[in-house]
């Protein structure tokens, strides 16, 4: 990671002369690359490292033509001379996803939405005049070889992971039919093919900005359309979908030459949405049940809910028979139920005692009348004690999460610890057990255990609703208050949470 960060500022002092002030290492999101956020005397960039350069390739050949149009997109300032680095604007840290969950479904909210997707009517039809399509990542356009690829997607990473029968040769015959269906569309622009709540950010101003772009393609605009309004996450009321449907269609009007069918755009529409929300599947499918990335697998469930509100309400317009058996069986309760995580409640009776300790010291008794539980011992991961400048610090300062997570084996640790923990808390609230005890044992009990502990309560408390029992054994045991909350460490104004 150091490496990295290197890098970034190296590319920073080229283009500005001067180095930045500071440099903060972005949490990681769903893909490889990273993010850095370089700080200025006035302001903030942020610069980005992509193993992947064709990819930076298109992002940035797709930015500066469609800033030159004033559209909706970051500036890039500099690139690197391997085109593996890029330094472009930053539009700062609230996202429409964090607007909408702070503020609710609200007419400032919504207003925030309608703006967005006029925005994204002007990237589309604006940004598709003189783009040379031949830059993009993967197919030049969103056609039936693009549409067969979301469906496999989500058959090989989704459904295949279900292991229930049903007829592949005739599955495959209905996503032939269903791809030959929506390749025929009136309308095609450009299609930004990943525009969420999370890739739309939102300034003091209330202007809005885009991001992650980079996988754009000609195709079809409702395919956009559907991708915002039928997000899991975001999970609109269908009142919001509907009217949301018909302001981007006034505003899409008036973009294009000559009057727009409604009724067909709308028909075609539908297909999308079930396209985009399959593909999100098998997006799922595959960064949790094969990447093991918790936060994915807890996704699958909203995933499902919509795909069957979808199918309550609407029809495709043609017939698939086999493709909507398999449809059934992912909508089932049964499915939904295996992938949705059993929950406390206020009358569970189950606390999960955690703690963190040193092995130079004994190791925490667990003085219920059934005893057991975890113990994990940290002293694998890289020790940032041995680091002059983490000495003095531990677990919860900033210096130290950023280096375990970026520079040690942590996080895979911590997801084979999740693995293991969460089948017991899990039957553990089933049959409602009173008490489990996890502990995490380092060196001192300062810095690799503090940050496992914290972790995992954090985990539990998502995924579980559990109640938690927070103890660092060596950092606060003096300082122990209220069981059921963290305490601060001494030196540190941050939380587990």
């Amino acid at each position: 990671m150091q490496s990295l960060i290197d890098a970034i500022k190296n590319l920073y002092t080229e283009w500005k002369g001067i180095e930045p002030l500071s440099v903060d290492v972005l949490p990681i999101s769903g893909s490889e690359r990273r993010y850095f956020r370089l700080h200025e005397q006035d302001r903030s960039i942020i610069g980005t490292y992509g193993a992947n350069i064709k990819e930076n390739e298109t992002f940035i050949y797709f930015s500066e033509q469609f800033h030159k149009k004033n559209l909706a997109v970051p500036e890039i300032y500099a690139v690197s001379n391997d085109g593996m680095y890029y330094l472009q604007q930053d539009f700062g840290k609230t996202s429409l996803l964090d607007c909408l969950e702070t503020g609710g479904f609200t007419q400032p909210v919504y207003d925030l939405f309608r703006k967005s997707l006029a925005a994204l009517a002007s990237l589309q039809v604006s940004g598709d005049k003189g783009l040379d399509y031949s830059r993009c990542l993967t197919n030049k356009e969103f056609g039936k070889e693009a549409i067969m690829a979301d469906l496999l997607y989500f058959k090989y990473y989704f459904l295949d992971a279900l292991r229930k029968p049903y007829d592949k040769q005739k599955l495959i015959k209905d996503f032939e039919a269903l791809s030959n269906y929506l390749t025929h569309t009136e309308y095609k622009y450009f299609m930004f093919r990943d525009f969420q709540s999370r890739n739309i950010f939102i300034e003091k101003d209330n202007s809005v900005h885009f991001i992650d772009y980079q996988g754009g393609m000609k195709g079809a605009p409702q395919y956009d359309v559907a991708s915002m309004l039928w997000q899991a996450r975001a999970n609109l009321p269908d009142e919001w979908k509907e009217k949301l449907l018909v302001d981007y269609m006034n505003v899409f009007e008036m973009l294009i030459d000559g009057p727009m069918d409604k009724m067909i755009f709308h028909s075609q529409y539908n297909g999308y949405v079930l396209i985009r929300l399959l593909q999100v599947l098998g997006a799922y499918g595959f960064r949790g049940l094969f990447e093991r990335k918790a936060q994915f697998l807890t996704s699958i469930p909203m995933a499902l809910r919509n795909l069957r509100e979808f199918f309550k309400n609407q029809s495709l317009g043609i017939s698939v028979p086999e493709f909507r058996k398999v449809l059934d069986i992912c909508v089932a309760d049964e499915i939904i139920q295996q992938f949705t995580p059993t929950q406390a409640t206020d009358k569970t009776p189950l606390v999960v005692k955690i703690c963190s300790f040193s092995y130079r010291k004994e190791i925490p008794a667990d003085e219920t009348p059934n005893g057991g539980g975890f113990v994990f011992d940290c002293r694998g991961i890289l020790n940032p004690g041995r680091i002059e400048e983490f000495k003095t610090q531990h677990g919860r300062d900033k210096a130290v999460k950023d280096y375990l997570e970026q520079q040690t084996q942590m996080l895979p640790y911590l997801n084979s610890v999740f693995d293991i923990v969460d089948m017991t808390v899990e039957e553990y609230i089933k049959r409602d057990f009173e008490s489990l005890m996890v502990s995490f044992g380092c060196t001192g009990g300062q810095h690799r255990s503090v940050y496992a502990a914290d972790a995992l309560a954090r985990h539990l408390r998502n995924k579980f609703k559990v109640k938690i029992d927070l103890r660092h054994l060596i950092q606060d045991e003096k300082n122990w208050q209220n069981p059921l909350q963290p305490q601060p460490l001494k030196g540190s104004n941050e939380h587990s949470d």
